[in-house]
């Protein structure tokens, strides 16, 4: 019979109303519950509710994990709570029975931090129309609470009735700003990234119509009187998302993204010494479709001791294998869509490295980044005694005492189904001691965490150790409880660190640490070192095995760093996609360039406007930290500029006297033999009212938007290409590291974006001098392109190592193929002309016979040069044709490049091997005495004056090294015929 209560309004389907006349009660039913831990091990102390109108408490589990509850009513709908620290909580509906007991069985999982795994969208819009912001968590227990901010502010949800995803309708201009939502659950709560919406007049134009100044440097023999320089401005519109064409539809992500782009160009003629250049200048700019474009993270994984490659080893995006090493232990990962914060696990299947977790920056716009991976060995394993208290040190430097030490006690270790284990343990414990600098690149992870608030906010760490634990006779993974770990007071050299210590575990599917623990001041320590204050804190080993001993560390900057392709330093030659690295270093007192540790790594990708380095600073102390900064391209290390002997704060970029406070030292300033890839600085805070530090390059974190937006002409540390010898000219400009640059035109050198094909021709000199060779490339076969330019190439020819009097040179040309509209095919009118008194010798009887095959034939009668209608087929090393195909251009060139120098279809070399793989011969004689050569020329005319008033043009040096796939060339460095022998007009 249904028992009431009118004071309430409950109904009990069973048993009576309680006292509260807030549940049910049966008082013949009880309720039996065993609890366990991920493992299997017993949860005491776990509290168990039951949800009412406010959760009621009914009892905790005892030292077993087992809890009693009479009372309750078998009705299969009243719902249980059970929760524990640092574990998401379990629900649990009560079994329904007409039996007067029953036992139910329950697991935690381990609590984690919600985890935005969807951000919203950049989007723009006019006013009047409508707009969806979207966002997505996940975490354990999975985020019930969305909240939106508009420019800090937060939304009432009252008002916008939204949760995961918002929707504006007749948006006002007043609606613009900046966006992002906060997901949280009873684990904590976690922010999104940032969304920009634009919003415009309808009648307002979404794009500046006007471009902006874009140099572009011109050959050697083309210098303009003009603007007094080697540079000509052909335009370009910055890539930005703007108010497009939409459809109807109110979506997450757009149907169609729109940017602003080029959308007129005007054809003019640069006069040059003897001949004209012609190029095509933006005019105009408007709102047009987004070029797609294709995100690639490629890599090199290996040991941090020596280098050893990770052969055959596996790479995991949360629990999906995306990729796997290769012989040389190189990776590619294309990055799929909508991905912010790329984490990738890298494991070896032969189990020589720890499992290593990554945060990689990728270029969201498109274009590969690589990245070098470095990873610890594990420590060679010992045994240890199961019924016995084990002492494991962690760290073992050289005339140094061990950062910490884990105890384990006897009896502590057991087994995945929660079984103690009394045998023999098989230990290893593989600690990174950041007391060795070298260690920092193999450091897990990015060392961030999300506070209380949902902010990733940085760790500085005192060491990390990976642990593993097998039963030494079946190699059964094993779990430890109650382990403590005792940390050297003494070690920490920052008081203010020690009570800020914590223990953290890393959460290798979202990339960050998750806090374990406390450590406390110990007040005695049993053992040689008495003397000492230890730090002890507690932690259980179970499916983590991954720990760091890290405080969070609040004093934080930004590093203002920008790379350039020479040391002219132009802002048209910044280069995006550069890997710039970042370690923080803990000085020692008094020594500020002889750092006692490091404490932090980090890396950030170049963008169109350089890049922003987060590391720790101080406004109190400018030496409390210092920071040590390097930069990569494609693996290969971009220079420093110099501190010693010449110290030129103009080349630097920084002025004074805020230079001097920086304390800035390229690596070698005290030993010219050290490489000049990297340089130090003290992490001094810009102070608020002093206007020499207001504008970088150093700034407060608050100010990173100031510091993304800066223009070249601030202050801003610099990194450099060393030049080579070679040069490049598009009659359709396009900036190689940036994709979205690409812009729709018949004369495109490279026709269609996402799919860029690189071509190489290998041309083998006979004489005793290298020689610059062009290739001018045109139009042959379409009727768009016929007789027009789609660009030249230059490169200087290598001498071979082991041939005296022989050099050889990978020279570029335009592939055949597809134009950008996909209609039909150009086979591209390719002349090879070798600077100076040379003779063709000989063509490679393949090709030649290749091109015999396929007409037409141009003719060849000029024997100083080779044309020749660029081969359709992909043709390989036996022709002295090279041809690779990527999605990003400078990889296929790279590749291209590397087997062109190997004379191989697959294989790779800096070496110039001239013996193989060749498609032509010349025989180039020495010149006469008193005949200068172009190179020579260059070196004697005057400095050239750059466009830009703060930094001169000067020639290029003559400085080169092997580099990427093959050499690294000069730029600006175009064939000249030296007297005597006739000029090769670039037009037909």
């Amino acid at each position: 019979m249904e028992q009431a209560c009118s004071a309430c309004d409950l109904t009990c389907p069973m048993g009576q109303v309680n006292a509260d006349c807030d549940a049910c009660m049966c008082q013949d039913f009880v309720l039996y519950g065993a609890v366990s831990l991920p493992g299997g091990a017993p949860a005491s102390g776990a509290t168990v509710y039951i949800l009412t109108k406010t959760p009621k408490l009914l009892t905790q589990t005892d030292s077993s994990g087992r809890f009693r509850v009479p009372g309750l009513c078998p009705d299969g709908k009243s719902i249980l709570k059970i929760t524990k620290t640092k574990f998401a909580p379990i629900s649990l509906t009560m079994p329904k029975t007409r039996l007067k007991a029953a036992t139910i069985k329950a697991e935690f999982m381990r609590a984690e931090t919600p985890y935005i795994v969807m951000n919203p969208k950049t989007k723009a819009r006019r006013a009047g129309q409508s707009v969806s912001l979207c966002c997505k968590a996940t975490g354990k227990p999975k985020p019930d609470k969305y909240f939106w901010y508009h420019n800090s502010t937060l939304l009432d949800p009252s008002l916008y009735k939204h949760e995961s995803k918002l929707v504006l309708r007749n948006l006002q201009r007043d609606q613009a700003g900046e966006y992002f939502c906060k997901a949280q659950s009873d684990a904590g709560a976690a922010k999104s990234h940032v969304a920009r919406l634009t919003v415009i007049a309808p009648d307002e134009t979404p794009c500046n119509p006007t471009p902006e100044s874009y140099l572009i440097q011109l050959p050697h023999d083309c210098f303009q009187n003009a603007t007094n320089s080697f540079y000509y401005d052909v335009g370009h519109c910055p890539v930005k998302t703007c108010a497009g064409q939409q459809d109807n539809g109110i979506r997450c992500q757009d149907a169609v993204d729109n940017c602003c782009g080029i959308s007129k160009t005007e054809e003019r003629e640069i006069q040059c010494s003897g001949y004209t250049l012609p190029t095509k200048v933006a005019t105009e700019c408007s709102c047009q479709r987004c070029t797609e474009t294709q995100s690639i993270v490629r890599g090199r994984v290996s040991a941090s001791d020596n280098g050893e490659p990770m052969r055959f080893g596996h790479v995991y995006m949360g629990n999906r294998r995306v990729s796997m090493t290769g012989y040389k232990g190189t990776f590619t990962l294309h990055v799929p869509q909508d991905t912010e914060r790329l984490v990738l696990t890298f494991v070896d299947r032969l189990q020589k490295f720890v499992n290593t977790t990554k945060v990689l920056p990728f270029n969201k716009k498109g274009s590969a980044v690589f990245h070098e991976i470095k990873m610890l060995r594990w420590k060679e394993p010992i045994t240890l005694e199961a019924m016995e208290t084990n002492i494991i040190p962690l760290g073992d430097m050289a005339g140094e005492d061990p950062v910490a030490e884990l105890e384990i006690p006897s009896k502590s270790f057991y087994r995945q189904n929660g079984e103690p284990y009394t045998g023999k343990v098989k230990a290893s414990v593989t600690f990174l001691d950041p007391r060795n600098i070298s260690t920092a690149t193999a450091a897990q992870s990015d060392l961030n965490f999300i506070n209380d608030e949902g902010d990733i906010f940085p760790l500085r760490t005192y060491g990390m150790f990976s642990v593993d634990f097998t039963d030494e006779a079946t190699s059964e993974s094993l779990n430890v409880g109650k382990v403590k770990v005792h940390l050297d007071s003494t070690q920490v050299k920052m008081p203010e660190h020690l009570p800020m210590m914590k223990l953290w575990s890393l959460n290798p599917g979202t990339g960050l640490w998750e806090e374990e623990g406390d450590f406390k001041f110990e007040s005695q320590r049993r053992n040689r070192r008495e003397d000492r204050t230890f730090l002890v804190g507690n932690m259980e080993i179970r499916e983590r095995r991954l720990f760091n001993l890290d405080v969070p560390e609040s004093r934080r900057c930004f590093i203002k760093v920008r790379a350039y392709r020479s040391q002219r330093f132009l802002p048209s030659e910044q280069m995006q996609g550069v890997v710039v690295s970042v370690i923080n270093l803990e000085p020692r007192t008094g020594f500020s360039s002889n750092p006692r540790a490091w404490g932090r790594f980090d890396s950030v990708i170049t963008g169109p406007n350089g890049a922003c380095l987060p590391a720790f600073c101080d406004d109190q102390s400018p030496d409390a930290y210092s920071a040590y900064v390097l930069a990569s391209l494609a693996g290969e290390e971009l220079e420093a500029v110099e501190s010693s002997p010449k110290f030129n704060p103009n080349a630097i970029g920084v002025p004074q006297p805020y230079l001097n406070k920086l304390k800035y030292r390229r690596t070698d300033h005290e030993d010219p033999q050290v490489k000049k890839t990297a340089f130090q600085i003290s992490m001094a805070k810009p102070r608020p009212n002093s206007a020499e530090e207001s504008n970088g390059p150093i700034y407060a974190f608050e100010n990173l938007q100031a510091c993304e937006e800066v223009p070249p002409s601030a202050p801003h540390f610099r990194f450099y290409q060393i030049e080579g010898d070679r040069y490049d000219y598009n009659t359709v400009p396009f900036n190689e590291d940036d994709p979205m640059s690409w812009t729709e035109d018949y004369l495109a050198w490279w026709p269609k974006p996402m799919e860029f094909r690189a071509c190489y021709i290998k041309v083998k000199i006979m004489g005793p001098l290298e020689v610059n060779v062009r290739s001018r490339n045109m139009g042959g076969t379409h009727r768009q392109t016929v007789g027009k330019l789609y660009g030249i190439r230059d490169v200087k020819s290598t001498r071979d190592r082991d041939q005296p009097n022989v050099s050889a040179a990978c020279l570029e040309f335009k592939c055949s193929g597809m134009l950008y509209d996909q209609d039909r095919v150009d086979r591209t009118l390719v002349k090879v002309i070798p600077q100076g008194s040379c003779h063709r010798v000989s063509v490679n009887s393949m090709l030649h016979e290749y091109l015999v095959n396929h007409l037409p034939l141009p003719v060849n009668n000029d024997t100083s040069e080779y044309t020749m209608l660029a081969p359709l087929d992909p043709l390989g090393h036996n022709y002295g044709i090279y041809t690779v195909t990527d999605q990003d251009p400078r990889t296929a060139k790279e590749i291209a490049l590397g087997r062109c120098f190997d004379g191989t279809s697959d294989g790779s070399s800096r070496v110039m091997k001239s013996h193989v793989g060749v498609a032509l011969t010349f025989n180039c004689i020495e010149r006469q005495v008193g005949r200068q050569s172009a190179f020579q020329y260059l070196q004697s005319i005057p400095a050239w004056p750059s466009p830009a008033s703060s930094v001169r043009g000067r020639a290029p040096s003559r400085r080169q090294r092997a580099s990427q796939g093959g050499q690294r060339w000069r730029r600006g460095v175009a064939s000249l015929r030296v007297s005597g022998v006739a000029q090769q007009p670039l037009s037909n």
